[in-house]
C-alpha cells in the first residue's frame, strides 16, 4: 500500500465494489463502452476540462457517488450542454448507468469507476462548477462517521476544484448525516450554506427527479434535506 493510499484512508471509498451477476448485456457495455468514456488519470487533466467531452459544453457538473444512475442520467438528458463526470466504484450501478448512457444517446457524460478523491486530487483548481453528492452511505454508526465522504479534507478537496461562486449540492434523508454537514461545511472557510428559510432546504432542487433511495426513504417515514452552499 503506497503512501498516498493511506493519506486516503478515512475519506475514500468504503463499501462492496461488486453485486449481483451482471447480465450479458451489462458486461458487453462495461467491456466496450465504458473504455470510451472513462476519464484516462494517467495522463494529466487539461487546463479545460470542458475539452474532456466530445462536444462544446458551457459548464462542468461531477456527482459522487450516483447510485443507479437516474439522477445523472436525467440531468444530462435535460441538459445537453452542461458535461457530466460520474464517479461509482459499485460494478452494478456502473453497468447501470452506461446502460442508460447507450440507451438515451447521452454524450456529455465521463465516468470514474474507482474512489472519488483520486478525480479530486487530478481535477485542475477552479476547474468544476458544481458537485453533487446525493444520498452518500451515512455510515449510521457513530464508529464509522469517519468514513462519511464529508470530512475537512474533502472540503479542502471540493474547494480547490470548484469555480469561485460554484456550488456543492448535499441530499440525506438521515439526519445526523445533514447536521453533521452543516456543522462540517459551517466550520470551512470556503463554503457558505444558502438557506435563507426552511422551505430551501426542504423542497427538492429544481428539476429533481425522485429516485428509489429517496422513494424508499418515504416509504419508512424519513424526511430529505437538500443542501446548498456555495464556494466563497
Amino acid at each position: 500500500m503506497t503512501e498516498q493510499h493511506r493519506s486516503r484512508s478515512t475519506e475514500a471509498f468504503f463499501g462492496r465494489r461488486k453485486g449481483k451477476p451482471l447480465r450479458a448485456l451489462q458486461a458487453t457495455h462495461l467491456d466496450t463502452v465504458l473504455p470510451l468514456i472513462r476519464l484516462d488519470l494517467a495522463a494529466p487533466a487539461p487546463a479545460d476540462v470542458k475539452t474532456l467531452f466530445t462536444h462544446p459544453v458551457g459548464r462542468v457538473r461531477l456527482e459522487i457517488g450516483f447510485g443507479g444512475g437516474e439522477h445523472l442520467i436525467h440531468r444530462a438528458v435535460e441538459d445537453p450542454d452542461t458535461g457530466f463526470i460520474g464517479v461509482e466504484p459499485f460494478v452494478n450501478s456502473m453497468a447501470k448507468l452506461v446502460g442508460y448512457i447507450e440507451e438515451r444517446g447521452a454524450e456529455n457524460i465521463r465516468l470514474h469507476d474507482d474512489d472519488a478523491t483520486q478525480v479530486l486530487d487530478w481535477l485542475p483548481e477552479n476547474s468544476i462548477d458544481q458537485i453533487d453528492l446525493l444520498y452518500p452511505d451515512p455510515w449510521p454508526k457513530r464508529k464509522h462517521w469517519k468514513r462519511r465522504f464529508v470530512s475537512p479534507v474533502n472540503l479542502d478537496r471540493f474547494a480547490r476544484v470548484l469555480k469561485p461562486g460554484g456550488i456543492f449540492c448535499f441530499a440525506s434523508d438521515i439526519d445526523t448525516y445533514v447536521n453533521w454537514t452543516l456543522s462540517h461545511c459551517h466550520d470551512h472557510a470556503a463554503f457558505e450554506w444558502t438557506a435563507e428559510n426552511a422551505s430551501d432546504w426542504l423542497t427538492p432542487y429544481a428539476g429533481w427527479p425522485s429516485t428509489r433511495y429517496e422513494a424508499k426513504a418515504r416509504r419508512e417515514g424519513r424526511k430529505s434535506a437538500y443542501l446548498t452552499f456555495r464556494r466563497v
